[in-house]
């Protein structure tokens, strides 16, 4: 359509500049309709021709084919949290097969050796903790900085310093933790403990959790929130 206005413009302005068609021409034609009309169109389609031939082939071009399109670039969206949390393996095993970064191996590791003997309320209350230090600006800013965090008493969380290689036997526990990990971070609500930063379990008391406000107790572990 662009083009066929373009050569349309091209053909009137060449007519009205060069007076297409000359007195003379009409006077010795007038005796023959028809080769007027001959004459005329020839006279027009010869300078359509030149209005065309002037034109850039590269314009002319653009002006068949019309603008270029750009796809739209493809973008890493983050993973949608799931809408409800269901705590129960069956739930979690029916998602996609876990993977992540860094951060999330993190947090898998940290599940399993802080928590896996616990049940599932207990694993996901354990990684709200981390994840709520990670809020905190008392903490490192990262999930691998909060579970390596030391102290005047060693390490924040104790498989850091107990010598022992990380290395996850259990496969089932591990894979259970790594699903938990990542509900976790692609932001699930963390409805358990109700912000804690810290927790213990049951059969010891540090001195802390006398100062502490008690949040959550959920099988062998009770959960603090630092004021």
């Amino acid at each position: 359509m662009r083009l066929l206005k373009t050569w349309t413009f091209a053909a009137i302005a060449a007519v009205v500049l060069s007076g297409a068609v000359t007195a003379e021409t009409i006077k010795s034609t007038s005796g023959d309709p028809t080769a007027l009309i001959g004459q005329q169109l020839a006279s027009l389609m010869g300078a359509e021709r030149r209005a065309v031939d002037a034109v850039p082939a590269a314009r002319l071009r653009d002006l068949a084919m019309g603008p270029l399109v750009q796809p739209k670039a493809k973008t890493n969206a983050k993973a949608k949290a799931p809408a409800l949390i269901r705590y129960d393996a069956a739930w979690l095993e029916s998602l996609p097969a876990p993977s992540g970064d860094a951060q999330w191996e993190c947090l898998k590791t940290a599940l399993y050796f802080e928590s896996r003997g616990e049940t599932l309320k207990g694993q996901f209350a354990v990684a709200e903790v981390i994840l709520n230090r990670v809020d905190s600006p008392a903490y490192p800013k990262t999930v691998c900085g909060v579970v390596r965090q030391g102290g005047r008493n060693g390490c924040q969380f104790s498989y850091n310093c107990d010598g022992a290689a990380d290395v996850m036997r259990e496969k089932g526990a591990a894979d259970l933790a790594g699903r938990i990990a990542r509900v976790m971070l692609d932001g699930a609500p963390r409805a358990l403990t109700m912000g804690a930063t810290h927790f213990h379990t049951t059969n010891v008391k540090p001195g802390w959790s006398r100062k502490f406000p008690r949040t959550a107790a959920i099988g062998a572990h009770l959960f603090y929130r630092q004021p």
